[in-house]
């Protein structure tokens, strides 16, 4: 091996290049379990790869964002969520002299726990589960105790804090505030563009005092609202007046117009019915759970084992079992 190896290479030119703001791997307050150092890569890095390769990553790509079972093929899904706000947080990140590496990683697994049916499969199960149930909490659970047999991916404390709180605490570190704001930067305008595809509103109905501030194209709001953090500098991290100003019409024209839009949640109804028929169905016959959540639920007990079976599955897996188990077959003497 080189000397230096290329992990410890990475770690100096860190330590050279980046913000005395930034948090460097050389600092990580380690992992739930101790391990040996990869010679290749620092730790957070190693943790990226590790998030892009397991298992709640993959199944991403099957869950919906906004839109459900949308007919186009360009709607946006989580996983294509997922990586707008990778690249936007890595922009900032990168502008700002934090680490991109611990950045990435948080990006990429900040939605592990995502249920299938967006928002609406979260708000049934917070509803129905006497423990409670948020995304942000079940990305943690991920990562901690399902992914690799029940084991975990052991994520440093940094990457596993931010994926934590990227949605109503602040992250202990600046990368991981950067993932907040890019995660609203992200899904605002991906919205707006799968919005206006589906017909729920035109370009011309977006309001004139957000837009003509921020931009009349996707490209243009998002150049304005990172560009705004970063003027800001790291310390900061804040958008000029001006434009939060206008981000809040925005946002607060998207929660009227698209997120409580009655075309938009009018098959919600029907997913939260399923979820809610496949909790109860596990609840009363917990061995026709599969083995590796039978194994959580003796950790862990059979509500939160039951939320971490629903929690994981895609859209379309969902409904397939709903209609293996509640649908009748026809019948056949074959």
């Amino acid at each position: 091996m080189l000397d230096p190896c290329p992990r410890e290479f990475t770690e100096q030119a860190e330590k050279a290049v980046l913000s005395p703001l930034a948090f460097l791997s050389v600092n990580t307050a380690g992992r739930l379990r101790d391990e040996p150092k990869c010679p290749l890569r620092t730790d957070f890095q190693r943790d990226r790869d590790r998030i892009i390769h397991c298992n709640a990553f993959a199944r991403l790509k099957q869950k919906t964002q906004v839109f459900l079972n949308p007919t186009g093929d360009h709607y946006r899904t989580r996983l294509t969520h997922t990586l707008e706000v990778s690249q936007i947080a890595r922009t900032i990140s990168r502008a700002l002299r934090l680490n991109e590496d611990l950045t990435e990683a948080i990006a990429l697994g900040h939605d592990l726990g995502h249920t299938p049916f967006g928002h609406a499969g979260e708000a049934i199960l917070e509803e129905i589960s006497p423990c409670g149930f948020k995304h942000y909490k079940q990305s943690l659970r991920v990562v901690d105790y399902i992914e690799k047999d029940g084991k975990g991916l052991n994520l440093t404390a940094e990457v596993r804090d931010g994926i934590l709180k990227h949605t109503d605490q602040i992250a202990s570190t600046k990368e991981g505030y950067v993932v907040r704001l890019a995660d609203v930067i992200a899904y605002i305008n991906h919205d707006i563009e799968d919005a206006i595809r589906a017909g729920v509103i035109s370009k011309d109905d977006l309001p004139k005092e957000a837009v003509d501030i921020l931009g009349h194209t996707k490209s243009q709001r998002i150049t304005a609202l990172v560009s705004s953090l970063i003027e800001s500098g790291a310390e900061r991290l804040e958008y000029s007046p001006e434009v939060e100003r206008a981000k809040n019409i925005l946002y607060e024209f998207m929660f009227k117009n698209v997120y409580r839009n009655p075309v938009c949640k009018s098959e919600e109804s029907k997913a939260k019915l399923m979820i809610e028929k496949l909790y109860t169905h596990f609840l009363e016959k917990p061995e026709a759970l599969p083995s590796d959540y039978l194994r959580l639920a003796e950790r862990f007990g059979i509500e939160t084992a039951i939320c971490d079976y629903i929690a994981g599955m895609t859209d379309g897996y969902c409904t397939n079992l709903f209609l293996d188990i509640f649908v009748p077959k026809g019948w056949s003497m074959t």
